[in-house]
């Protein structure tokens, strides 16, 4: 996340969910798991329920968050079950991937950058999934309005088709808008994209 806001927004509802051994995967995770093998970027990992289950289920995984709380539980999971887990705190607003992903996931992170900003880490997570890979996307888009979590310096609310367009050039496996009710009957309105990158030798793939 690009603020020291977001960021203890979100510090401390992981610490919450720590607390409380809140560790289940959410219905996004769900959806992106059948979808995860070799090696997997999961950019924006939060707690890393999905990071976890991955490498359990063999994956090795880079998992990157902005919150403290969150990667030092993670290192402690990966420790502690002797998992393939590569976890860092990082600013993902302005991180650099050099590697590349058999699949990439990126739930729920990018709205927390202002427009440009997610539009240029997509792109480079994009460039960084290897052909025949996968990508799961998942953003806040228009509809949305749920704001507490944001910050002040910026936020991105993609449009409802927007996500979809950054694809246009894979094969999209899954796309769906669903909405959920919010606190103080507010809303929040997601877009989630499972696609596959064409493979170098079958641009029809």
């Amino acid at each position: 996340m690009n603020s020291a806001n977001s960021v203890q927004f979100f510090d401390q509802q992981f610490q919450r969910q720590l607390d409380a051994r809140e560790l289940q995967l959410n219905p996004f995770e769900i959806a992106a798991l059948p979808h995860l093998q070799g090696d997997v970027l999961d950019y924006g990992c939060g707690l890393g329920n999905l990071t976890v289950e991955a490498a359990r289920r063999g994956c090795t995984v880079d998992a990157l968050d902005a919150s403290h709380s969150a990667i030092e539980h993670i290192r402690a999971v990966a420790d502690r079950e002797a998992l393939p887990i590569r976890a860092l705190e990082a600013d993902l607003s302005k991180y650099e991937i050099t590697s590349g992903y058999d699949a990439a996931v990126c739930i729920g992170l990018l709205m927390f950058f202002d427009c440009p900003t997610a539009n240029r880490q997509l792109k480079t997570m994009q460039d960084h999934v290897r052909p025949g890979g996968v990508a799961i996307v998942n953003v806040l888009t228009e509809g949305t309005t749920y704001m507490d979590m944001f910050s002040a310096e910026g936020h991105c609310l993609f449009k409802q088709d927007e996500l979809r367009a950054h694809f246009s050039n894979w094969k999209i496996l899954r796309y769906e808008i669903k909405a959920f009710d919010a606190p103080a009957n507010t809303r929040k309105v997601f877009a989630t994209v499972i696609a596959r990158k064409p493979d170098e030798t079958n641009t029809n793939a």
